[in-house]
């Protein structure tokens, strides 16, 4: 019994006899002699890049692919990069794997994958490919970040701001990123006693800057929580020896003083606080009140006391005038007349003069 197997440019004849590969058939028409029906004869085609063959073990062994095909043979630490026709096609996992190179530009890169950390030339292209998330873990740094590139708990590496691939299922690797920027923490408000027992509210801010991102990482589990804690033990303990006078009258010292608190207690966690400001302080209604009466107080004392300073003032100027004018006569007339004069420019007045000078009679024109 002869059996027809027609096998087209773009396609390979495989024949099996008892699941082993015994024949490749090239294009053509084939004739074989099968009268027991003993042979499976698969047509494949081979435009596409990888065989997908439940007998692919027997087909990549049997030797008789020739120049039709590249076996790859892919060890547990090993990955290949497959590149089509100079575009990436795929990761081809461990294991054995035939790949087409009738129809195709063929190139395969092997790659030792005990390096957790996956770098190539071409890496944004690679990790364009929609498939390669089962291969690889990518992270991406930020700008003004850096990533501490972990590997089985034991750092490696600090990566600066890029884009990063990862061999997964070869060692637990991990990234962690640390922001390097500028930073403020908000110190929420807070009710403190001071000296004086005065119960205030008051909120504050702190500026700082991740001066050591492995030590921000490894020393606590939160190094903002951490500083958060320290500021409001550290705002309790100075506000809490102060009065409030002394609060509001030295505000930026006190903030000085927690600043340097707080500096020293953030150093060990790799952070450089640069500035601690006080936001607000918050008086009880019945505290403001008082504030009030007691500025109103103040301002109604310095408002009369320099009511009587310049009554004083004036009342010494004029003394000072009538001794003047009592010792020079002829400056007592000039005055009078400095005086006549500018009521006639007001009033319609004839001014007589006397035998002794000026008249004491004003006779008014009608």
């Amino acid at each position: 019994m002869f059996r027809r197997i027609k096998v087209n440019k773009n396609q390979r004849g495989l024949v099996f006899e008892d699941g082993i590969l015994i024949e490749v058939l090239r294009d053509g028409t084939h004739w074989r002699f099968d009268p027991w029906f003993d042979l499976t004869i698969d047509v494949v085609s081979v435009e596409d890049a990888q065989l997908d063959h439940d007998k692919l073990d027997s087909i990549a062994k049997s030797g008789l692919l020739g120049n039709d095909a590249t076996v790859l043979d892919v060890g547990d630490e090993q990955r290949v990069l497959l590149w089509i026709d100079g575009r990436f096609e795929c990761i081809v996992e461990p294991g054995l794997a035939v790949v087409w190179n009738v129809l195709h530009d063929v190139k395969v890169e092997t790659i030792d994958a005990t390096k957790t950390r996956f770098q190539h030339a071409k890496l944004a292209t690679i990790l364009g490919h929609e498939d390669v998330g089962a291969f690889l873990d990518v992270y991406e740094v930020p700008t003004g970040f850096v990533g501490l590139f972990y590997e089985d708990g034991v750092i490696v590496e600090t990566l600066a701001p890029g884009r990063y691939a990862f061999w997964r299922g070869l060692a637990k690797a991990r990234v962690h990123y640390a922001d390097l920027r500028e930073q403020l923490l908000d110190i929420a408000s807070q009710e403190i006693m001071t000296s004086d027992k005065v119960t205030l509210r008051m909120n504050a801010v702190v500026t700082f800057v991740v001066a050591d991102p492995q030590k921000a990482i490894e020393t606590v589990g939160d190094f903002k929580q951490a500083m958060y804690r320290d500021a409001q033990l550290a705002l309790r303990a100075v506000v809490g020896t102060k009065s409030l006078d002394e609060l509001l009258a030295n505000k930026d010292a006190v903030a000085s003083e927690l600043e340097e608190i707080v500096r020293a207690k953030a150093a060990p966690f790799g952070v450089r606080v640069d500035a601690f400001g006080l936001k607000d302080l918050v008086l009880p209604g019945d505290m403001k009140t008082l504030m009030n009466q007691v500025t109103e107080a103040k301002k109604a004392a310095e408002a009369s006391l320099i009511t009587r300073r310049e009554e004083t003032a004036a009342m010494r100027s004029q003394a000072n005038t009538a001794k003047i004018l009592e010792a020079n006569p002829t400056l007592m007339r000039l005055k009078e007349l400095e005086v006549l004069e500018k009521v006639a420019e007001k009033s319609n007045l004839t001014v007589v003069l006397g035998e002794h000078g000026l008249s004491d009679r004003l006779v008014k024109l009608l």
